[in-house]
């Protein structure tokens, strides 16, 4: 194996609870609450009743593991799918700027599964999930900014960063890890085309990691050996998804750098490409005193993972597709002030002053903006008014990132915005569970967390 690849798993093999800051293991819960809603939120929305559906007919009637949108009871493997599936739908789910990775998606529905299959503890899950955002966040950013022009990073590295945090929580050991790896990444898939026809495979892609890595992890502890050096070999995943792939990413100042700390939450309900500009654009109207109808166009300046994911939507057809517009998100923000699910799902198709200001919107590349990416996502937009002036704005930190991050109270706040938009909890179910998250480190059984 390549010494970045030994450096990596050692590290993955030797923490250990106490070697964790409490400033990280706080952020890991913050994180985890997070996800939970995300999660809850898309309860009844297309796809996911499809995988639901498909792990009723295919998995066991009962099980110890949690399907958290209907309450139902599974097998692990089929719980961390359909886990994985609807936590990643709303667009209300973490990401990783330097990796373009959203952790949560992949690595809680698969490592809830598999504690709940094992009885493991709450401290053992937070410290599994957190060797799943290292390892994950480091493969990504190994694997470039090449990578991500075409494969949905969340689902080929997320499937390594599921099956990492699985095979922690069983406690792997380093040569457990290096096989663990080979069999998780042999399976890493998942391309951005399904974005030119509005189509359901961003949910089919984080089921299959989340449940792949899963699955890699168990058989790997059942004695499945896998590639050794599966990252960086002659056939490996770089040698295959990337052409910029950097090494030494791998083993970045491992037990010194936490970069799950770096996670950002998401404020809008949109792809996280849109909200550089959406904030930078919110700022410049209430700067300027502007309405929607002052302002006469819009020029984004972005970095070009920007262009490629956007610029495939220009006209959405479905809620979900809006959420890759972003004259669609802007339109949103401008026109009512804000991107939340509910603006999504009332008013981005249907409201004629939404799809006009989206016509006003274009996007343009900026060597500062691209330069900075994917380590900072930064926020650039010019508007021309009715009036002639011409105006900017500049975000450098959006609302979530590390910088400019959610306070507790606003994670609260958002976890029951999303079960209130989905009627998956009460109120008071809702504040149950956050009080239950807030202690996780000190759950011996998972099982109240459904």
């Amino acid at each position: 194996m390549s010494e970045h690849t030994r450096q990596l798993t050692a590290f993955l093999a030797d923490l250990a609870y106490e070697d964790v800051p409490e400033a990280v293991l706080a952020r890991t819960e913050d994180l985890f609450l997070d996800w939970l809603g995300s999660a809850l939120a898309s309860q009844g929305s297309h796809p996911i009743p499809l995988f639901e559906r498909y792990a009723q007919k295919m998995g066991p009637a009962s099980g110890p593991a949690n399907i958290l949108v209907n309450g139902s009871r599974s097998s692990a493997y089929f719980a961390a799918l359909v886990n994985g599936a609807s936590s990643h739908l709303v667009e209300q789910d973490d990401l990783h700027n330097s990796s373009v990775l959203h952790p949560a998606t992949v690595v809680f529905p698969a490592v809830l599964a598999a504690a709940q299959d094992r009885g493991k503890s709450g401290r053992a899950l937070l410290l599994a999930a957190l060797a799943g955002y290292e390892a994950g966040i480091r493969v990504g950013e190994f694997m470039g900014r090449s990578h991500y022009r075409i494969f949905h990073t969340t689902a080929t590295v997320g499937t390594l960063a599921a099956a990492v945090a699985v095979g922690k929580l069983l406690e792997f050991d380093q040569e457990q890890f290096v096989n663990l790896l080979g069999n998780a990444g042999t399976q890493a898939a998942g391309l951005w085309e399904f974005l030119r026809d509005a189509a359901d495979s961003k949910q089919l892609h984080t089921a299959k990691a989340a449940a792949d890595g899963l699955l890699a992890a168990y058989l790997t502890e059942d004695g499945l050996t896998g590639a050794r050096n599966i990252l960086e070999g002659e056939q490996g995943i770089a040698a295959g998804m990337s052409s910029d792939a950097d090494p030494s990413k791998l083993s970045d100042r491992l037990g010194s750098r936490w970069a799950l700390v770096e996670t950002s939450f998401k404020f809008h309900a949109s792809c996280r490409h849109t909200h550089p500009a959406a904030d930078a654009l919110l700022q410049l109207m209430q700067r300027e005193g502007l309405s929607h109808e002052q302002i006469e166009q819009v020029t984004t300046r972005v970095h070009q993972s920007a262009i490629d994911v956007l610029g495939r939507v220009v006209v959405p057809q479905t809620v979900h597709q809006a959420k890759f517009s972003m004259g669609t998100v802007l339109g949103l923000i401008a026109v009512h002030g804000k991107a939340q699910l509910t603006e999504f799902h009332t008013l981005a198709l249907t409201d004629p002053n939404v799809s006009a200001f989206r016509e006003k919107v274009s996007m343009q590349l900026d060597p500062e903006v691209d330069g900075a990416y994917p380590a900072r996502w930064l926020g650039r937009v010019e508007v021309t008014t009715t009036d002639g002036r011409r105006l900017a704005a500049a975000i450098d930190e959006p609302k979530g990132d590390p910088g400019n991050t959610l306070s507790r109270p606003e994670l609260e706040d958002k976890f029951r915005r999303l079960l209130a938009f989905a009627g998956a909890r009460s109120p008071e179910q809702a504040d149950e569970l956050i009080a239950l998250v807030w202690r996780l480190r000190e759950l011996d059984d998972l099982g109240v967390l459904a």
